[in-house]
């Protein structure tokens, strides 16, 4: 598959062919929704706790006799039933964690990248330069796009001119080619490679 490669102004410059194997093929949706499922597992903490009956301080003794009060039969006042007893069934720390293998998550990447090319929401990027560092620059290249919605740019190696003219930007999100994932992906409308980060992808992502 031939796609065309363009500047910061929005002008194909050239062209590439891009490895079959990565970008073509069947979507699997359901690995994405693993995916997301396990992004949004990992980022619970897992850390509430209620104290249960037998944690509740106080309650040693029977608060009145069994018979002949005319009240209701009462063992404890750490009863979950009274208020200020303990909590019946309630949470206790437990770990969310949702692990997948390594193979899962190549396979996934790539499928999320045929998905953004299939949409039209693949770019690729001679060179991702910012001169100053300012958010206008960032915002100029964004309009020549027309992106109004969440992108994401994948770069080589960190660069602190584009960091600084991103950072002010909620709807950019930057990322290392060795290190980007599959959610990284689909919770983005956009995204945008450097020819150089493309061929680190290729790499990561030729043997699965």
């Amino acid at each position: 598959m031939r796609v065309p490669i363009y500047n910061m102004q929005g002008e194909k410059v050239d062209s590439l062919d891009l490895n079959k194997d990565i970008f073509e093929g069947e979507i699997k949706r359901d690995l994405l929704h693993r995916i997301q499922l396990a992004h949004q597992k990992n980022l619970r903490q897992g850390t509430v706790s209620t104290k249960r009956r037998g944690e509740v301080s106080g309650g040693g003794r029977k608060p009145w006799p069994q018979k002949g009060t005319g009240r209701a039969r009462a063992g404890s006042i750490r009863s979950p039933i009274w208020v200020g007893g303990g909590v019946a069934f309630g949470p206790k720390p437990r770990r969310f964690e949702y692990r997948l293998s390594k193979r899962v998550k190549k396979l996934a990447l790539r499928s999320s990248l045929r998905e953004k090319l299939k949409n039209n929401s693949f770019f690729i990027l001679d060179k991702l330069e910012i001169k100053e560092g300012k958010t206008k620059e960032m915002v100029k290249f964004l309009e020549v796009f027309s992106i109004e919605k969440k992108c994401l740019l994948i770069i080589n190696q960190w660069d602190e001119k584009i960091i600084r003219s991103s950072s002010n930007l909620k709807k950019v999100n930057l990322s290392l080619a060795s290190v980007v994932s599959a959610y990284d992906v689909i919770s983005s409308s956009y995204i945008f490679l450097t020819k150089d980060s493309l061929s680190i992808l290729e790499e990561r992502l030729k043997d699965v």
